[in-house]
């Protein structure tokens, strides 16, 4: 006999999940990570937002998109500490639409195959995935009003509004017709850190403590995750909104806080503040590969193999009683 979920397993569903705005980049990722314990096609939307093929997963799984919207939301939040809205629909447009209607801060919405075009009728035309503010605002002016209108309405009619293309698929859209699929899309290979200044605060021990408060637990997510980086970018946030921003490739990849703190100290010198105000610091990794790219040489210097095997004690302690525990010295002089 077949069950419901084999059954759904044959329609194409699609999740689309929506993170709270201005979600450090760190924790997003960490959000695709849980979502590919779900699908292996998923596809990104930075800064905050993801798609998700559940095609296969549901019966893979054994359960509806629901149920599988409802397990992310309690794997984000006891997890990461963040909450997620989920919408569920047979295509992209419906899906998104539906996450967009979830309440904040979470929750799951889905919207079964055969009830797309009922559940889209009532909605404002704005609240329409794809439609923005300008062509919502053209519809309004005729009349149209909600997505069942403009649904009812002659594709022609929405073409000559909204010009041909965008009339073409907002029509289409109206009624639950689209075929895009979710094209399984990564995160660029980056890694970043940052600090905000409680104060303007000029260039002096303090920045510098600040930024290898940076260098710490930058590598220690680098190593974490298993990466290392190729090259490291410094960007600088000053009073009044502007920033400074620079980046120098690494002699090799590491991941090795030693390697990170030199960089990063000649991209401070680089910068030749004087009495610039700095807001905020940021620490990315670029170009990032897998650990075990690396290539490893024998080594003749003994204080830095020391300082390897130091390091790697201090991971496994911060891995264990949290990242505030221990750390350089020179870093308790950071800014918060």
């Amino acid at each position: 006999m077949t069950t419901d979920a084999e059954l759904a397993g044959r329609v194409p569903t699609v999740m689309h999940v929506r993170c709270p705005d201005r979600l450090p980049e760190e924790t997003y990722r960490q959000v695709l990570e849980l979502l590919h314990e779900l699908s292996p096609v998923v596809q990104s939307l930075p800064p905050t937002a993801a798609l998700v093929e559940l095609k296969g997963a549901l019966r893979y799984h054994g359960m509806d998109g629901r149920r599988l919207g409802e397990v992310l939301r309690v794997r984000t939040l006891s997890r990461l500490g963040v909450d997620v809205r989920v919408g569920v629909g047979p295509t992209v447009t419906v899906a998104a639409t539906a996450s967009g209607q979830v309440p904040t801060p979470g929750g799951v919405l889905a919207v079964a195959p055969g009830e797309a075009a009922g559940w889209l009728a009532p909605l404002p035309v704005e609240a329409l995935h794809g439609i923005g503010p300008r062509h919502a605002e053209l519809l309004h002016e005729y009349g149209i009003h909600c997505v069942g209108l403009l649904a009812a309405a002659p594709p022609s009619t929405v073409q000559r509004l909204l010009g041909g293309r965008a009339g073409r698929l907002a029509a289409d859209r109206a009624r639950g017709i689209d075929p895009r699929p979710v094209v399984p899309r990564a995160l660029p290979a980056t890694a970043a850190v940052r600090c905000r200044f409680e104060r303007h605060t000029l260039a002096g021990a303090s920045v510098r403590a600040a930024l290898l408060d940076l260098v710490v637990r930058l590598g220690h997510l680098l190593r974490h995750r298993d990466q290392a980086a190729r090259a490291v970018t410094l960007t600088l946030r000053f009073a009044g909104g502007s920033s400074w921003e620079k980046t120098r490739r690494l002699p090799a990849a590491s991941g090795h806080d030693e390697d990170l703190r030199i960089i990063a100290y000649r991209l401070l010198d680089a910068a030749g503040l004087q009495r610039g105000r700095l807001t905020g610091l940021v620490l990315t990794a670029e170009d990032l590969i897998g650990a075990d790219q690396v290539a490893e040489q024998i080594s003749l210097d003994s204080s830095r193999e020391a300082r390897l095997v130091a390091e790697h004690t201090v991971d496994c302690i911060r891995s264990k009683y949290g990242p505030g525990v221990i750390g350089p010295a020179a870093a308790l002089l950071r800014a918060s």
